[in-house]
């Protein structure tokens, strides 16, 4: 038994030795790059051949139609219903006053548990800009840091489907997005239109922004995007730009250098989160009642004010059903 035991082990140990070795071989045979080179750049370029995929070429156009009418239908309802945004951070809300809980963290989130100073807001605080710069190719070279002058910057959505293959006019490629008014002046002297209009309009901008978050997503399965880990800066294509303009203090050590990873749809279209007003809350929300408030994209949240029907994936972020704040 014993002498089976030592043929058993000597056997395994000249396996694992003769594996050992095999690898040894294999890792130290040398690759020549010089013939390899050539292969590889021409699969690159014939890889360009097969853009844009005729299939994605209707998606692309569907996302566009929906950004119009997202943008239109905002814009009028903005017309209607008050929209507050805090002078000093990204807080919004959408109602008659802004809420009295201490959030506001200031410029650069050095300070905490303050209150906010609300002002006027405008379609940029709903609908959150975000540009890329414009490729003439999609696998083009790199933009090198001395030619981010060079290139235009476009909302990225639409160089995402001007790369799927979309037909996008330059008028909407280079339109501002700023409202040329404040809410709180057309709060005041609001546009007559009828109520009955007012829920059409918000039921097909809601219904227009529920398509374009599905149709980016489908794209983003296709076509490469690239978003910062330290910042908000995105780009779409397969690689990053080369342009030092990350700014976030605290990685200053990459000399302005983006560190790039793959893009999400909530990084080319923003939700934009809000706090949200259940019919149980008091009519100026507390910082006593911070844990009880539910939450609400902004499209929703102003679409839903104005009488328009918020799908149900919704229920549990904005809590519905959930128990109304303690009264003190």
């Amino acid at each position: 038994m014993a002498y089976l035991g030592r043929i058993a082990g000597s056997y395994i140990c000249s396996e694992l030795c003769g594996s050992l070795l095999n690898q040894r071989r294999y890792s130290s045979s040398r690759v020549d790059w010089k013939q390899l080179r050539p292969m590889i750049l021409k699969r690159i370029k014939s890889r360009s051949k097969e853009y844009p995929i005729k299939r994605m070429i209707p998606i692309a156009q569907e996302v566009v139609r929906a950004r119009e009418i997202v943008t239109e239908g905002v814009s009028t309802l903005l017309k209607v219903v008050p929209v507050h945004s805090c002078k000093f951070c990204p807080e919004v809300y959408i109602g008659a006053t802004g809420h009295e809980m201490k959030t506001c963290h200031g410029f650069k989130r050095m300070i905490k548990d303050r209150p906010h100073k609300w002002c006027p807001g405008n379609l940029n605080d709903i609908l959150v800009p975000v540009q890329a710069f414009h490729l003439n190719e999609m696998f083009q070279d790199e933009i090198k840091h001395d030619q981010r002058f060079d290139f235009t910057r476009v909302p990225a959505v639409l160089e995402l489907c001007h790369q799927a293959g979309a037909d996008i006019p330059d008028e909407i490629f280079h339109r501002s997005n700023q409202l040329p008014t404040t809410v709180n002046e057309n709060s005041q002297q609001p546009a007559p239109i009828l109520p009955d209009q007012l829920r059409y309009i918000s039921q097909r901008t809601l219904d227009a922004w529920e398509s374009l978050r599905l149709g980016v997503t489908k794209l983003l399965l296709v076509y490469p995007s690239k978003v910062c880990e330290h910042c908000s800066e995105v780009h779409v294509g397969p690689s990053g730009h080369k342009a030092r303009m990350c700014g976030v203090f605290k990685f200053e050590g990459w000399k302005g250098m983006h560190k790039w990873k793959k893009a999400g749809v909530d990084d080319l279209v923003p939700q934009k989160i809000v706090w949200h007003r259940r019919p149980h809350d008091p009519p100026v929300l507390v910082d006593g009642g911070r844990d009880y408030y539910g939450h609400a994209p902004a499209v929703v949240e102003l679409c839903m004010q104005v009488g328009a029907r918020v799908p149900p994936k919704y229920h549990c972020m904005m809590k519905t059903h959930g128990l109304a704040p303690p009264f003190r």
